[in-house]
């Protein structure tokens, strides 16, 4: 919902820094593995409750998830690149309510109900992507340039960053703020399958 708001003030700089890191010779695989090996570490730093290290890890994450498209636009932008950056992103939000679940014992059951949410979303995002692909439609690009259709919904890209900030600054509410972002992950896929459903 707020990608499309957001990504006319943040693509400008990222695609900078990403025409900069192309010409010092860093690809767009070598940045998406980077970042996500950087967004891993907020487990441990969750598991330990460093709440501040596991905020800065994921806030890094999403700014090396940024140049990586920067990046590839300005080299040689593959289907597998994109394939790869997807699964970058999705294997970082699934780890993220692990180091919740981690951290505090009571966090399990919603770490859990917000992993399910997750898959819901990924599998109405990813899934109406094929369709598109199969129709042939075109994306608007509102959501900048990438490399296959990316659907609209509630929650996006941004509204789960905004998310993962809330919880780590403030945990002792993870089930509350879980609970209510896994409720629009769901409202999210509904709403995708609904309007594939009437798609023609």
């Amino acid at each position: 919902m707020l990608d499309p708001v957001l990504r006319p003030l943040i693509d400008p700089p990222l695609d900078r820094a990403g025409a900069w890191l192309a010409r010092a010779g860093m690809t767009a695989n070598a940045a998406s593995l980077a970042g996500l090996a950087v967004g891993l570490l907020a487990v441990p730093f969750l598991a330990g409750q460093l709440y501040g290290a596991a905020l800065a890890a994921i806030l890094l994450n999403r700014l090396i998830d940024g140049l990586d498209g920067a990046i590839a636009r300005h080299r040689q932008p593959t289907a597998f690149g994109g394939y790869l950056d997807i699964l970058c992103d999705m294997a970082f939000y699934a780890a993220v309510p692990v180091g919740f679940a981690l951290a505090v014992p009571g966090n399990a059951l919603w770490a859990a109900i917000l992993l399910a949410s997750f898959v819901c979303t990924a599998s109405s995002f990813l899934g109406r992507a094929v369709l598109a692909s199969l129709r042939a439609e075109p994306d608007d690009g509102r959501r900048g340039r990438k490399s296959f259709f990316h659907a609209a919904g509630l929650v996006e890209g941004s509204e789960t960053i905004l998310a993962f900030v809330l919880f780590c600054l403030f945990p002792s509410a993870f089930s509350w703020l879980a609970g209510t972002f896994a409720l629009f992950c769901f409202v999210t896929a509904v709403a995708r399958l609904i309007d594939a459903r009437h798609l023609k």
